[in-house]
């Protein structure tokens, strides 16, 4: 019957090259692949103002060559992940490797905005070759293994490590080197992958040679690259406009499309049965939570450390290394303890470790001690995304047979993708929508309109009222007001406002580890606008005084020299 063909999907004989690389040396340059696909996520992002200046382009319009990379990426992974089994991971590492590193060092020299979008379209699209044959290599190697929870404990931690070191890396890299230093780094990360994996990693691909699914590849693509566009796009649309509305729905209409698809396909791009078995779907719901709560934490956490405190993008990327240090200690160990307790109480406890982090986070103001609440509360939530990530990858990846741990494989990567879309939107959102209204309500005494323009702004908006000027006091023309006590105060207020929103509760069901979790609406994604008016001589300060051909009129603004 379809639906014991669904559930119990027909194994496929394995075809072994007589490749018998070392199983250490494998896993390494497979995690360095891992590292280098997911630190090219976040590491642009640092480079965002240093690229406005040197492209002559907005903050807003430069946000594309984030997102350029993030659409390409996710709405490939379920076709690439079934390529990877048809033709063999090996080869498609090796071909996504290339790739990456031939575009990486070719983005380096970029000279205009659309050259930089379509490069980083491209990189996507090398992206999703490398990443979802990665975690099935690992499976296949260590098939058998006693070592095999632990491996994909280590490829779990590359991942969340990946996305901490990335802005590290990249500030570094600006405070002594041009923008496009950061593409020529994972170009060479690419070709040191390349090599590693061309010596240790063996070629495994399924014998029999089926029909590729041509129709569930444009459906997937599709459904998941639009609803990846509608939520990236809320900050240009707003949530209740028609195109991010008909964004989503008619993304989930083509998804539905795909499901029923795919149930009735002989050799479908990925086993839609897999769904009706608890763990797959428990395991998969929990990461999806996991990566929201992980890129929103990481994003409050940057504004927080940058509009609040005034740190740097270097300084934010440093001190968000405790949780880099956590995740990274805890992962390997996370898959250990759940093969002793069961993957359903170790994954719940992950969750529960979530839920206390981000109420700490809505508990903190301006003046909380990095070292002893900051950081406890970046450990706590570091060794919940352990606890999460390494155990349920593995109880996924369990559920499916050898000849499809490609695609399964993909499925795990377009869960995180899209998870982690929605906590920044969700996160985002929340800020944009609480903050500006409570800075807002404070500033109603002040007759200045320089404060009512800019408090109008973002979260970190209100130092556009002179950027120049130290952290906590912002000179105008018309004398110094402080302005750390409306930070302060309106926060607290806005994190206050954002505790009932953020939410995660586990549940065990029963014996086949069946999770619940509720998760808030999703709210929106905010992009940097830097309303920046940068006087040539600034560096990319963000200069707002009377520029040399120009003076500053009563209220503030600059004329044109006549």
């Amino acid at each position: 019957m379809q639906s014991e063909r669904s559930l119990i999907p027909t194994p496929m004989p394995v075809r072994r090259h007589a490749r018998s690389g070392n199983r250490g040396l494998a896993l390494t340059a497979l995690c360095l692949a891992v590292l280098l696909v997911v630190m090219d996520n976040t590491i642009v992002n640092v480079a965002i103002p240093t690229m406005s200046d040197a492209l002559n382009a907005s903050s807003t319009d430069l946000q594309w060559v984030v997102d350029a990379y993030t659409l390409s990426f996710a709405a490939l992974l379920l076709p690439a992940g079934k390529l990877s089994d048809r033709w063999g991971r090996r080869r498609m590492l090796l071909v996504g490797l290339a790739g990456f590193a031939v575009v990486s060092a070719a983005t380096a020299f970029s000279w205009a905005l659309w050259q930089l979008v379509t490069l980083r379209v491209v990189l996507g699209v090398c992206a999703a070759l490398i990443y979802p044959a990665t975690l099935s290599s690992i499976i296949v190697i260590f098939e058998g293994s006693r070592y095999r929870s632990l491996a994909v404990g280590l490829w779990a931690a590359t991942s969340g490590v990946g996305i901490a070191l990335g802005p590290i890396i990249g500030g570094v890299l600006l405070e002594h080197y041009a923008w496009n230093s950061i593409f020529w780094v994972c170009s060479v990360i690419g070709v040191v992958a390349l090599a590693c994996i061309a010596v240790a990693v063996p070629e495994v691909r399924a014998y029999r040679s089926e029909r590729f699914d041509f129709p569930g590849t444009v459906l997937s693509v599709a459904g998941v690259g639009l609803l990846v566009w509608a939520i990236i796009e809320r900050p240009t649309y707003g949530w209740l406009s028609w195109q991010v509305i008909g964004g989503i729905c008619a993304a989930l209409i083509i998804l539905a499309v795909f499901a029923a698809v795919e149930g009735h396909t002989h050799a479908p791009l990925i086993d839609v049965g897999l769904f009706r078995r608890a763990t797959f779907t428990s395991s998969t719901c929990a990461i999806c939570v996991a990566f929201f709560c992980l890129f929103g934490f990481i994003f409050i956490t940057t504004q927080w450390f940058q509009a609040l405190r005034g740190y740097t993008a270097l300084q934010t990327a440093v001190a968000t290394l405790p949780f880099a240090v956590v995740m990274a200690a805890v992962a390997p160990l996370a898959t250990q303890l759940a093969k002793r307790f069961g993957y359903r109480s170790v994954v719940s406890t992950g969750l529960l470790f979530l839920s206390a982090s981000m109420f700490v986070v809505t508990r903190v103001d301006a003046h909380c001690s990095y070292w002893f609440v900051v950081v406890p509360t970046m450990a706590l939530m570091a060794a919940g995304i352990a606890l999460i990530q390494g155990p349920a990858t593995d109880a996924l990846m369990s559920t499916v047979p050898e000849s499809s741990t490609g695609a399964a494989s993909a499925v795990n990567d377009t869960i995180r993708e899209i998870g982690g879309t929605l906590g920044v939107a969700v996160m985002g959102s929340a800020i944009s929508s609480v903050y500006p209204d409570e800075l807002s309500d404070s500033l109603s005494g002040t007759a200045d309109p320089v404060f009512h323009r800019e408090s109008r702004g973002g979260f970190g908006d209100g130092r556009e009222i002179d950027p120049s000027a130290p952290a906590g006091r912002h000179p105008t023309d018309r004398g110094a007001v402080r302005l750390d006590q409306f930070h302060e105060r309106h926060a607290c207020g806005m994190l206050d406002r954002l505790r009932p929103r953020i939410g995660v509760r586990a549940a065990l069901l029963d014996h086949t580890s069946q999770t619940r979790f509720r998760q808030s609406p999703p709210i929106e994604r905010n992009i940097h606008h830097e309303r920046r008016r940068t006087d040539p001589t600034d560096q990319g300060h963000g200069y707002d005084g009377p520029s040399p051909d120009g003076r500053r009129d009563s209220g503030g603004h600059t004329q044109p020299h006549r």
